[in-house]
């Protein structure tokens, strides 16, 4: 989210400390703010410092620029009063920052039978009100039907515990796990996110011995906190997130990657280890079948052939082998096989030939060589490289992808899936609360840009070809199907988006190409992934002029991005690693062509499948069944 003028926000504890410092450096960005606080004095002078910042961004206004609100936030209905008065003055929520805090070192354990258990204040206030505030948050956000953050705030203590004040420590832990749990809020295109600084210098934590803040590395400066916050608020990939903030190492994620790793595992019908698959028989034949282009040309059957060639043995130092089981079928095979991605003339490519033939695949480590200290024998791998469709393939070990298992989905998420996931982000700069139009939205790769645009929190309209595919698309959760066999596409995006879309993700150009272009809205974004309806043809591939394609881009100050997967290879594993998370936990859904494909033999029927447009989702072809059917029993 873009903090701009115009924006409002809430902050509960907003008349000192951390809440107060939020309060103002949200001001300074022109945003209006209510400031929510059990103090109505302080509460009154924060507004009043709120709306002379705001003076600067905001004249005339019907309304103030900043409200106070005396409340009790463990008082249920002084704090949804709050919110509600908040709504009817500014129309929405964009921001909510629960800030509210005490800390009461005591000991509980002394506690006598008919006492006032003073530390369940502490959690009242610590804890408690922070789950209602942000349940009355997400209620008055959908309210609006905009996309808000909301960001809680944690403690140092919440991660590590506190000796001294345990309670305090149980109820900021309370709030970063309960807050980390709100990931799926995404998909209703608002993001919870924590908070965890160490010591800052607030009346909360006056008292605390100089000789240990010192020892801790002194105060943690405001302006940290201030940088933190900003950060959650605008990265719209944290979602969920848990923001640890110390002098020690400054701004960090937490968990570590690496700690993560320890419990957030693939289920268990997923996941595979190297030591039970090595039991498989991997012993190397002399030699192995791959398909090649020894012919330019779009007709991909005509163009290749299968070849018998030797294992390459020693294998190369840094290379490993892999043992290939399934490889995906994708519309730029084609292009491969005419010659489209390689630079010279039709004279010094045919010189080149024969090409290996293929882009993806899934298997097992077979072998490796020399100076390779990161993969083992048995490893389940991946692959994005020329040469995928062969029984074996050689590559550098650097090109490998890790993954969990070698299954037809694993290849899904390869170039059908990365696409997507890294186009929508580095070339769409994809955000919450848009309408975004993905075009062939039934195939391999439109399946998943539905998918991650509707877990981002946007509106997805998506177009197909017959009732199957829109049923399809339908259960994956698109807002408006449009299946361009029973409807003119051009009059319901007329019709429905007057406005037009956000964000198209588009792949069939020609015609649909003009249609998502006069579609799109003002600063809206189009990337290309693709031409498929260009790809085919007794001439082969021919490129299109696309005429007024400036103007219409000037007049509304619109973006044209193109996207090749090959060109973002640097973020292939960390996509890889976040769609397979996403698909183990069930968000994320695949759908693998039922056409049973099996042998290197049917690749061009498999091809030639995919391009007859009845395919559903991610088209495969099983290289070694044998090998398969072996994976799957372990």
């Amino acid at each position: 989210m873009e903090l701009k003028p115009g924006l409002s926000a809430l902050v509960t504890g907003g008349a000192a400390g951390i809440g107060k410092a939020l309060s103002l450096a949200l001001a300074k960005k022109g945003i209006f703010v209510t400031i929510v606080d059990f103090s109505e004095e302080k509460g009154k002078e924060v507004a009043s410092l709120v709306e002379k910042e705001n003076a600067i961004f905001h004249s005339d206004l019907p309304f103030k620029s900043a409200l106070s609100i005396k409340c009790d936030v463990t008082n249920a209905g002084q704090l949804s009063h709050a919110f509600k008065k908040h709504f009817e003055t500014y129309g929405g929520l964009d921001i909510c920052v629960n800030s509210a805090g005490v800390s009461l070192p005591m000991s509980f354990h002394e506690d006598q039978p008919g006492s006032t258990n003073p530390w369940r204040h502490t959690m009242n206030v610590n804890l408690i009100s922070v789950i209602d505030s942000t349940r009355l948050a997400i209620q008055t956000m959908r309210a609006a039907q905009k996309p808000g953050v909301i960001i809680n705030m944690g403690s140092s203590g919440g991660l590590y515990p506190l000796i001294g004040d345990p309670i305090y420590s149980a109820s900021k832990g309370g709030v970063v796990m309960f807050t980390r749990s709100l990931v799926l809020l995404k998909r209703h295109g608002i993001r919870a996110n924590v908070l965890c600084p160490e010591f800052v210098q607030t009346d909360l934590v006056s008292k605390m011995p100089s000789s240990f803040i010192e020892q801790m590395g002194g105060w943690v400066p405001m302006e940290a906190i201030i940088k933190g916050a900003f950060e959650l608020i605008s990265d719209e990939s944290k979602a969920g997130a848990c923001m640890w903030i110390t002098n020690r190492r400054g701004l960090e994620y937490w968990p570590t990657p690496m700690e993560e790793a320890k419990y957030r595992l693939p289920s268990s019908k997923f996941r595979i280890q190297s030591s039970v698959i090595s039991q498989l028989n991997l012993q190397l034949p002399k030699s192995f079948e791959k398909i090649v282009v020894d012919t330019l040309s779009h007709n991909f059957r005509s163009a290749t052939s299968i070849v018998q060639t030797p294992v390459p043995l020693p294998i190369e130092p840094g290379h490993v082998l892999v043992k290939v089981i399934y490889v995906g079928v994708n519309a730029s095979d084609v292009n491969f096989s005419s010659g489209h991605y390689f630079s010279g003339s039709k004279t010094d490519l045919a010189s080149a030939l024969p090409f290996d033939a293929g882009f993806e695949a899934v298997g097992i480590i077979a072998a490796i060589g020399e100076s390779v200290h990161h993969w083992k024998v048995g490893t389940p791998a991946a692959l994005i490289a020329f040469g995928g469709y062969a029984e074996y393939k050689m590559v550098p070990e650097e090109h490998i992808l890790s993954v969990a298992r070698p299954d037809p989905e694993i290849v899904a998420m390869l170039t059908c899936g990365l696409t997507p996931s890294i186009a929508l982000e580095k070339a769409a700069y994809m955000e919450s609360g848009k309408v975004v139009l993905v075009t062939a939205a039934a195939g391999g790769t439109g399946q998943f840009a539905v998918q991650l645009a509707k877990l981002a929190g946007n509106k997805v309209v998506a177009t197909c070809g017959g009732k199957e595919k829109a049923a399809f698309l339908t259960d994956l959760g698109v807002d408006r199907v449009i299946d361009y066999k029973a409807e003119d596409i051009k009059t319901v995006l007329k019709n429905e988006y007057p406005k037009g879309v956000d964000i198209v993700y588009e792949s069939v150009g020609g015609q649909m190409f003009d249609l998502c272009l006069n579609a799109l809205a003002i600063h809206g974004k189009m990337v290309v992934i693709g031409m498929t309806s260009q790809y085919q043809g007794e001439h082969g591939w021919k490129p299109l002029n696309y005429t007024g394609l400036c103007e219409n881009l000037l007049a509304k100050s619109q973006t044209l991005a193109g996207f090749f997967l090959m060109q973002y290879s640097h973020l292939w594993q960390q996509h890889l690693d976040k769609l397979f998370h996403l698909y183990s936990v069930g968000q994320l859904l695949i759908s693998v062509d039922p056409k049973n494909f099996v042998g290197l033999s049917s690749v061009a029927d498999a091809v030639e499948y995919l391009h007859s447009g009845k395919s559903v989702g991610k088209v495969v072809v099983c290289i070694d069944p044998s090998f398969s059917q072996q994976v799957s029993k372990l």
